[in-house]
């Protein structure tokens, strides 16, 4: 193993430490989410999930875009197979803790909710039209 390989590791097993980071990639597992869907699914203020986010921005594990005035997040496409087998891993853990399975059901009813009742998935600032939806 690398010098490079070993931080690597060492980057995703700092990002796996801690429990809201744990459940922002347990919810990016099956697609993105806007920062704001974090907030109501973890039930956490902006700035604690957009540290976290950008923590794990930082280290690779998460990639982000631009939709607007929103903040997309998701899992990189590709990624280095020590990350896959480790949020693999990740899913096979949190199959059946109740934590990590309230935020999928959250989750669900947050893209059902913005399927069926609304165009967009903020609020659009006061200064700004409301954009499509930021969830696809």
């Amino acid at each position: 193993m690398s010098a490079a390989d070993a931080m690597s590791l060492v980057q995703i097993y700092q990002c796996l430490c801690d429990e809201t980071r744990l459940r922002i990639l347990n919810l990016l597992h099956d697609g993105e989410l806007c920062v704001c869907h974090f907030q109501e699914i973890l039930g956490e203020p902006q700035v604690k999930i957009s540290k976290h986010l950008a923590y794990l921005r930082a280290r690779g594990m998460v990639e982000a875009r631009r939709e607007a005035n929103w903040m997309i997040y998701s899992i990189p496409e590709k990624r280095s197979k020590e990350l896959s087998a480790n949020l693999a891993c990740l899913q096979d853990c949190t199959s059946e803790h109740k934590t990590f399975i309230r935020d999928r059901q959250a989750k669900q009813k947050i893209k059902k909710k913005i399927f069926e009742e609304s165009p967009v998935c903020c609020p659009p600032s006061p200064k700004k039209k409301a954009s499509k939806a930021c969830y696809p």
